[in-house]
């Protein structure tokens, strides 16, 4: 009993880092996003299209490798979008 209980609160707190971590990288793409918005409304779409190619690039990957953790069984599936 003890140990559902310890098992529960566990996935609990990786549940709200999980969302926490998500959150973050959210924002900090939606902070890219609005970075290209700004650039491109000022005509600077070269510069533009360099953030793009790279800053905003990497901030996609960050999410999408927080999104896509593959789950090892039906009870982790926390963050994975795939299958069932």
């Amino acid at each position: 009993m003890e140990i559902d209980k310890l098992v529960r609160i566990l996935n609990k707190n990786f549940i709200m880092a999980y969302k926490k971590q998500l959150q973050t990288a959210l924002d900090r793409l939606d902070q890219g996003l609005a970075r290209v918005h700004s650039l491109v409304k000022r005509g600077q779409n070269a510069q533009a299209i360099h953030f793009m190619e790279n800053d905003l690039k990497e901030l996609y990957e960050e999410l999408q490798n927080i999104i896509s953790i593959t789950p090892e069984n039906d009870q982790t599936r926390v963050g994975f979008l795939g299958g069932k």
